[in-house]
């Protein structure tokens, strides 16, 4: 990760990842967002110095340029022909050299800003991969895009257009210089209008806070209701909501458009008004340095040089107030940016951590507590032990922490109280890659990458040839239907694999874990959204997938789990019996009941006690 600088406390920190940012954030500078920017600048402080350099020399050069057509005027009046001609080689010089480093400047500015942003979204994606499981479970998906897209483009913005700043502050510099030093009093005179400047800034500036802020709230809202219109379509248009949608999102993206159409003209309003200064400082200098010409006390080439200079004087007086604004919107950017790469990565590897390699594939919980919030605890005093190769089932109704066992084992979150180990060994004490090598899973509804299906079962078994990906397809009874694609194994798939059935699905994730070959296999609901046929082709595929490993399955269909080595029932985070399928229905007891009962299922369980029929 490129964030060379370290994490610094934040006193007056208000914008979150879960509410919208105040005022306060968006208005306030802070240095310590500016020292932590500059370690990103760090990797790049030639090209940084390069680009300032190349801008330091176009403003000299456009600040001569006034000067110079001035003395070839007053050369030209004086009829010094050949002081003309070396004035116009100059001249032309002068165009050569300015164009030159105008260039260079935007050429590194864009090079240097690019690389930037390049580190800081490698930053957040890296530091997004590694943060536990319980900061994305309680994070807006559309606020964690909003960081990675909006926030990153508005840093981007500023890093294009701040590194002519320092050429704004030279021009604004020479030219009030030049202006003085050719003639004082009327140098004086054109700047009187700067005052007027900073009194319209001054009004301006409180109203564009709050409108800049409302525009990009409002245009948070809206995107993220775009985003989740897009990612639930397919239940509105079960649900035949599509008019209610569309009028919801059509208020917030109307008061988005309100809200950017205010915050646009006020962005333009200081255009007319240095406008109108320029015009203003024009008439000055137009009646009395013509007067004065007239009266002989100025030459025709010093007020030509007044009126070039004027024309050109309030230009970086524009340009700074615009990059005020974008400074403005870069500094919120930095805060939220930072913020993201200060959620503290908790589940991480702890100094000397052992290598799971040639460990029994035994799963042990030692009285385990553990709950998503410390105050809702969902699982109490659990212990298990599943042995190397067993088979063990987790059977329960929903929210009996059946899914927070299998979480706990792969160590997606940390336990509570007790220890859950895994080859004799706590999982805090291991390494997460070796962890992740003993453990592989297979998820209710899998996820598949955008890609072929060749990439996506060996999508974490990189080293898999395509006879290994084929075998491993033909084992879990993959092979046929994917042979039947246009492509094959190099059919692309569609988001999420949508272009395939949950089934078809649900066999090339069997494929990849059985490619990645884990000690401990957990299956999570594997059978829960597929119809009975296909279920027949994932049990085959199972019995595969089960041999010679260690194997956690959590399945509501009591029928799917039958033939495990050991069922465990749990209920309201408590085991509240364990033992093969024939000892638990001789012991009559829960198991028993349900099984004996006309439900199918464990989800089907009502909270009081079940009455056979």
């Amino acid at each position: 990760m490129t964030d060379a600088a370290a994490p610094t406390p934040q006193r007056r920190r208000k914008a979150n990842l879960g509410t919208p940012e105040d005022e306060e954030v968006f208005a306030a500078f802070d240095t310590r967002i500016l020292r932590r920017f500059l370690g990103f600048l760090a990797p790049y402080r030639l090209t940084l110095v390069a680009a300032q350099s190349a801008v330091f020399v176009s403003a000299l050069t456009s600040v001569a340029t006034p000067w110079l057509i001035g003395t070839i005027i007053s050369a030209a009046v004086a009829r010094d022909a050949a002081g003309v001609e070396r004035l116009l080689v100059g001249f032309a010089l002068l165009v050569a050299f300015n164009a030159a480093s105008g260039f260079v400047d935007q050429w590194l500015s864009s090079r240097l800003a690019q690389r930037v942003i390049f580190d800081v979204r490698r930053a957040m994606f890296a530091h997004f991969q590694d943060v536990a499981l319980t900061f994305m479970d309680k994070t807006h998906v559309g606020r964690i895009m909003s960081r990675l897209q909006g926030d990153v483009n508005a840093l981007q913005e500023f890093l294009e257009s701040s590194t002519g700043a320092l050429g704004d502050f030279t021009t604004l510099f020479g030219y009030t210089g030049v202006l003085l030093w050719m003639d004082w009093r009327l140098g004086l005179l054109t700047l009187t209008t700067i005052p007027a400047l900073i009194a319209v800034r001054a009004v301006w500036l409180p109203y564009s806070k709050r409108t800049f802020r409302r525009a990009r709230d409002a245009s948070s809202v809206a995107n993220g209701a775009l985003a989740e219109n897009i990612n639930g379509v397919r239940t509105v248009q079960e649900t035949r909501r599509e008019a209610m949608n569309f009028e919801l999102y059509e208020e917030k993206a109307r008061e988005n458009f309100h809200a950017q159409t205010a915050s646009a003209w006020l962005a333009q309003v200081m255009t007319p008004t240095v406008d109108i200064l320029t015009g203003v400082a024009m008439a000055f200098i137009i009646v009395v340095g013509g007067n004065a010409v007239l009266g002989g006390s100025l030459a025709v080439g010093v007020l030509v040089t007044f009126i070039l200079s004027v024309q050109r004087f309030f230009e970086p007086v524009r340009m700074l107030s615009m990059q005020y604004t974008v400074m403005q919107r870069a500094m919120a950017a930095g805060h939220r940016i930072f913020e993201v790469l200060d959620v503290p990565v908790t589940i991480t590897d702890k100094p000397g951590a052992i290598d799971l390699a040639g460990a029994e594939a035994r799963v042990e919980l030692d009285h385990v507590t553990f709950g998503y919030s410390s105050e809702r605890p969902i699982l109490h005093d659990v212990s298990l032990m599943v042995e190397p190769r067993q088979v063990v089932a987790l059977v329960g109704p929903t929210g009996s922490g059946k899914t927070s066992i299998t979480a706990l084992v792969h160590r997606f979150y940390d336990t509570g109280a007790g220890a859950v180990r895994v080859g004799g060994h706590d999982v805090r004490d291991v390494s997460l890659e070796s962890l992740g090598r003993m453990v592989g899973m297979v998820l209710q509804e899998p996820f598949l990458f955008s890609g072929t299906i060749a990439e996506n079962i060996r999508y974490n078994t990189l080293s898999a040839d395509r006879a290994a990906i084929v075998a491993a397809a033909t084992a879990v009874s993959a092979h046929d239907f994917i042979m039947r694609l246009p492509d094959g194994y190099d059919t692309p798939l569609g988001q999420r694999g949508r272009n395939l059935s949950v089934g078809q699905r649900q066999l090339i994730s069997f494929a990849r874990a059985l490619v990645a070959d884990p000690k401990i296999l957990v299956l999570d609901e594997a059978t829960a959204n597929i119809d009975s046929f296909t279920e027949q082709a994932i049990q085959k595929a199972l019995k595969v997938l089960f041999a010679g490993r260690t194997c956690l399955v959590i399945a509501h269909r009591l029928a799917t789990v039958r033939d495990a080595d050991k069922i465990v029932v749990l209920r309201d985070g408590r085991i509240v019996e364990q033992g093969p399928h024939d000892a638990l229905m001789a012991a009559g007891g829960l198991y028993a009941r349900l099984y004996a009962s006309s439900h199918g299922s464990f989800d089907d369980m009502a909270d009081g006690p079940i009455q056979t029929t």
